[in-house]
């Protein structure tokens, strides 16, 4: 089977509705075990720039947010559903995340 790991930043407060979306879409299942994920902090930057609709801070104004990069695995038929759920329950406009392919113990 083939795995992909998705990673995602969100900013705390939002960090554990994220994490469920991503668990219910099928994300984070590794075998007995159901919304495996695991966080880590940081400072997130961004500027919004002109046709922005930010949900934190304002438009041409630089920005810093405490969020959790938040990583699961996700088999290959779960991906784009993962992707969507993870999407439609962040708060940001333009979420920042991206999705790696992963071997593991059974691709050797």
């Amino acid at each position: 089977m083939d795995t992909f790991v998705i990673v995602v930043y969100a900013p705390v407060e939002a960090a554990e509705s994220v994490r469920s979306a991503l668990a219910l879409a099928g994300a984070g299942a590794i075998g007995d075990y159901s919304a495996c994920s695991f966080s880590s902090r940081g400072i997130g930057r961004f500027t919004p720039g002109d046709g922005a609709h930010p949900s934190i801070g304002s438009v041409g104004t630089p920005e810093q947010v405490e969020e959790e990069r938040i990583e699961v695995i996700c088999p290959r038929d779960a991906v784009a559903v993962a992707l969507d759920a993870m999407v439609e329950a962040h708060p940001y406009e333009e979420p920042a995340y991206h999705v790696y392919q992963a071997l593991t113990r059974a691709d050797f």
